[in-house]
């Protein structure tokens, strides 16, 4: 069985949902994970934001909004009257329920309910569509099988043993249609696996079921070896392996959940990215296979804050690093990027919640510096530390002004902290030098 997720611009339109049913249009049995319509999330997400400041005008107002987007979506995109009607009933019965929220005093598990509507909306308007089409088609709930624990990590022996009682229970089909992102928490409420979690529900799905092969369709053929938004020229990679993709995208590569090669890893089940808008292009395939040494790739993640630790003390004293570690680990802040001398730690968060308490508590034993505004520039690729091309990269980066640099944690990257004013610059140096074949001396 293979399992297919498509974004939100693969259901985003009518004409895109009709190429998400050409595409998967064959003769595999296959589970369809889809995430909410574009700018579906967003408009919910203030929709929930208006409901809490009390602003009941504003939510009403946006949520006829988004009720009269999805009425003319369902219109041009079903042709029978009574799927018609039992579909728009469907979707004005959920911003009804909407409407209602706006009414109510707030309470915290209201914004998961909200935002939750968004994959409902879409899996029913889609499944409805292809009935209409021939598909033989059944809707698996992803609240009826799909759970974290709650350490919120997948309840992965829960969702396998609760997705095959559902399959079992309902009629055989061709195609399976379930909900990504949205998931139970340990306590059954509604929660879900956060921005872009939809990819993530593919593939802990695809580990549940043991896929074939799971593939990620998207509106980008794939990973590109540079951020397309930011340089020109960039090309799709043919293959990655699963270490190099879960480097780019943690480090910032929007194509790819930073979880999402972690379930399906275990098992080797191989995990292809494609473009729904180009499905004849190869996309990116990621295997545990290898395929060359040497950068491959580069990603830049922006929102870094930057702490320097410093304390006189810390020479040749040992538990220097235990106490900064177990600050952090108090706070449940991770850390991205650490530097160390004799005198003083370097260190780099992108979740900065905490980052008052954090500092309070350094300050105990150290003086601290804090810098915003910082992003994180990774090259990625197999054995690059050992490249004999790559110190000679830092050669085109001399009049960029590079605040710390992570090389030999890892033998698949290298992580440079530079001002986000840098980031554009770096980027487009680096695609110059390593990509484009210019001199290091142009």
């Amino acid at each position: 069985m293979l399992v297919y997720k498509f974004g939100g611009t693969s259901v985003g339109s009518v004409v895109n949902m009709n190429h998400v049913k050409d595409i998967i249009n064959t003769n595999d049995q296959k589970i369809v994970v889809l995430s909410a319509m574009s700018g579906t999330t967003n408009a919910l997400v203030a929709i929930s934001e208006s409901i809490a400041a009390g602003d009941v005008k504003a939510a009403e107002e946006q949520i006829d909004n988004l009720n009269e987007t999805y009425n003319a979506t369902v219109y041009d995109l079903l042709h029978e009257a009574s799927l018609q009607q039992d579909v728009s009933d469907y979707v004005n019965g959920i911003f009804r329920n909407l409407r209602q929220a706006a009414t109510r005093n707030y309470y915290a598990q209201l914004h998961n309910s909200i935002l939750a509507n968004g994959e409902l909306l879409s899996t029913y308007m889609f499944s409805r569509f292809l009935e209409q089409e021939g598909f033989n088609v059944v809707v698996l709930p992803a609240l009826d099988f799909m759970r974290v624990d709650r350490n919120n990590e997948p309840d992965n022996f829960y969702i396998k043993q609760s997705l095959f009682r559902l399959i079992d229970s309902q009629p055989t089909a061709d195609i399976y249609i379930t909900q990504g992102f949205i998931s139970l928490d340990a306590d059954g409420a509604i929660t879900n696996l956060h921005r872009g979690g939809s990819d993530y529900t593919a593939t802990i799905i695809g580990a549940a079921i043991d896929a074939d092969e799971v593939q990620i369709w998207t509106d980008i053929d794939g990973f590109h070896n540079n951020d397309p938004r930011f340089v020109n020229d960039t090309r799709a990679l043919s293959h990655l392996s699963y270490d190099e993709a879960a480097e780019l995208a943690y480090f910032g590569a929007k194509i790819l959940h930073p979880q999402t090669v972690m379930p399906v890893r275990r098992l080797d089940i191989p995990l292809r990215l494609k473009n729904t808008m180009a499905p004849e292009a190869h996309g990116t395939l990621i295997t545990n296979q290898i395929h060359g040494e040497g950068i491959k790739a580069i990603a830049a993640k922006d929102g870094i804050t930057a702490i320097k630790i410093k304390s006189v003390r810390m020479l040749l004293a040992h538990g220097f690093l235990k106490k900064i570690f177990e600050i952090f680990e108090t706070y449940e802040t991770a850390i991205d990027m650490i530097t160390t001398s004799e005198i003083a730690v370097s260190l780099t968060i992108d979740n900065t919640t905490n980052l008052e308490a954090i500092v309070t508590e350094l300050q105990k034993f150290a003086e601290v510096e804090v810098e915003d505004y910082m992003s994180i520039v990774c090259l990625v690729g197999n054995q690059i530390i050992y490249h004999p091309d790559t110190p000679e990269l830092f050669q085109i980066l001399q009049d960029v002004n590079v605040r710390m640099i992570a090389y030999g944690g890892s033998n698949n990257n290298i992580s440079l902290l530079v001002n986000t004013s840098d980031k554009l610059e770096t980027l487009q140096k680096l695609q110059r030098y390593v990509f484009n074949g210019y001199s290091v001396l142009v």
